[in-house]
């Protein structure tokens, strides 16, 4: 599951890159009960959204403008600037290299090498998500990348994941899930599997980390996220030892999953969720 006891490589906060960021605010809201609250004015219109008075994301203005809306998962790092230097010698892009943010901490934005975007985060005074995996919350991340060995090499050597491969049912290949060095069982936070280029779209062909948020009725969340002007483009639907998921974009295409985990709360050994995009 993921924690707030952040270790190396651990999911440790949420960013939207926005084109509306009040607009995006309110969908994230009315499917959540999400409350913007502003970062100030230094932050360039930042705002951090509460659930039940805890940071749960964060939503902004996009960092390159030709690319489209998404989310953005950082990971805890005790040394940004060894770990960006490591994401460059395994093949990584670092597309910002490490920044001081005021007093909050000090970020830098890669890419590995099959082109998934994710934010490494050194914090300050702001240490991140105050609260996960309760519903409203972040409970998983997940990447689909078109090459998982690729993926677990880059990952593996920058942050020393370890991973558990897991057979889908039905020929659908290997989901591979995802811990931090030396943890239990009980820290598995995320999963990554192979997905065909042309299956990832919105990602133009490359690999696309989002984030699954556990709600407490999938069927009444796909209602909110239909009301709210977003897309749901899988489900709901029961997946064995997970829950009842669905996989939705927002009115801007910026993608994510639900999950109910209910009786079926997600384990190591079954696998989340492929792209099932229509």
């Amino acid at each position: 599951m993921i924690t707030t006891d952040f270790v190396t490589g651990s999911p440790c906060w949420l960013d939207l890159g926005a084109t509306d960021i009040e607009a995006s605010a309110d969908f994230y809201g009315r499917v959540f009960g999400w409350q913007a609250v502003s970062a100030g004015a230094r932050m360039a219109g930042y705002r951090v959204m509460n659930s039940g008075g805890a940071a749960v994301a964060g939503i902004g203005p996009r960092i390159d403008e030709d690319e489209p809306p998404e989310w953005g998962v950082q990971f805890w790092v005790p040394d940004i600037e060894a770990a960006a230097l490591r994401a460059q010698e395994l093949g990584g892009t670092v597309l910002v290299e490490p920044t001081v943010l005021f007093e909050f901490g000090r970020l830098a934005h890669i890419t590995d090498p099959q082109g998934g975007w994710f934010t490494l985060w050194q914090p300050g005074t702001f240490t991140s998500v105050q609260a996960v995996d309760r519903p409203n919350t972040l409970c998983w991340v997940e990447l689909w990348t078109p090459s998982a060995q690729g993926a677990k090499e880059f990952y593996g050597g920058l942050f020393g994941w370890e991973f558990k491969d897991v057979e889908l049912p039905g020929d659908q290949g290997v989901y591979s899930t995802v811990r931090p060095a030396g943890l239990g069982d009980d820290r598995y936070f995320g999963g990554l599997m192979d997905v065909a280029a042309d299956q990832l779209p919105q990602a133009e062909g490359r690999a696309d980390w989002h984030p699954v948020f556990q709600v407490a009725d999938c069927d009444e969340a796909v209602a909110a996220v239909k009301t709210a002007g977003g897309r749901v483009h899988m489900g709901p639907e029961d997946a064995p030892a997970v829950g009842r998921l669905a996989v939705c974009s927002d009115p801007f295409s910026a993608g994510f999953v639900l999950l109910d985990p209910g009786a079926g709360r997600l384990r190591p050994e079954a696998g989340l969720v492929g792209p099932g995009r229509d």
